[in-house]
């Protein structure tokens, strides 16, 4: 078997990746077989298997390459040095995302994996993990703020973190299922809802007393 180089090996992995990031958007992990990603891929049998050996393998390989891109749109919110103006990042950032329709497949493949994941414990941990990732940094950022005073410090900032996720997850849905979004509107929205966290005139006099 002629060997091959490191380049062609991992151009060869990620024409399989897109094979099954395509099947999976169009219909699902269980509507999807193993035969269905070698045909879309336009490898053999053989060539595949030499990379993944099942659909858990491609599943958690195509959640970890999207862990990969939400980290590079992550680091645009740690660039802040205003906390606050570090979530406003955060959320115009994942605003492009929604709109980007290059990104509609892996927008479709990760609402299977949530789904997936509430029957099989492998692809449970790989969302949680993408899920933590953003969480670590909201929760980093409200509690810098709420240590220089910016950001009121009744407000948990997991609590804060989890409200700012479970938004964005609404959103993809809404996305998802062809409803029409004015996502420029709901990021005002958004943006007004952070404005809400950041600490007023009278708290910051209050702490002051005490």
């Amino acid at each position: 078997m002629p060997k091959i180089s490191d380049k062609q090996r991992e151009s060869r992995r990620q024409q399989i990746l897109e094979a099954a990031l395509a099947c999976f958007a169009e219909d699902g992990f269980h509507q999807t077989g193993m035969a269905d990603i070698v045909k879309r891929s336009g490898l053999s049998h053989g060539a595949v298997y030499l990379y993944f050996q099942s659909k858990d393998d491609l599943i958690e390989a195509l959640a970890d390459d999207r862990h990969r891109r939400e980290a590079v749109l992550n680091s645009v919110a740690q660039g802040s040095g205003d906390p606050i103006e570090g979530l406003h990042a955060l959320i115009r950032v994942y605003a492009q995302w929604l709109t980007d329709p290059a990104g509609e497949a892996r927008r479709r493949v990760g609402i299977h994996g949530w789904a997936e994941a509430l029957r099989n414990r492998r692809v449970r941990a790989s969302v949680v993990e993408g899920i933590d990732m953003p969480r670590a940094l909201i929760v980093a950022l409200v509690e810098r703020g709420q240590h220089d005073g910016l950001i009121k410090r009744d407000l948990g900032a997991d609590a804060i973190a989890r409200v700012l996720i479970a938004i964005f997850q609404g959103f993809v849905l809404q996305r998802c299922w062809g409803e029409d979004v004015d996502i420029e509107a709901c990021m005002a929205a958004v943006a007004a809802v952070i404005e809400g966290f950041r600490t007023t005139k009278p708290d910051v006099r209050r702490r002051a007393r005490t």
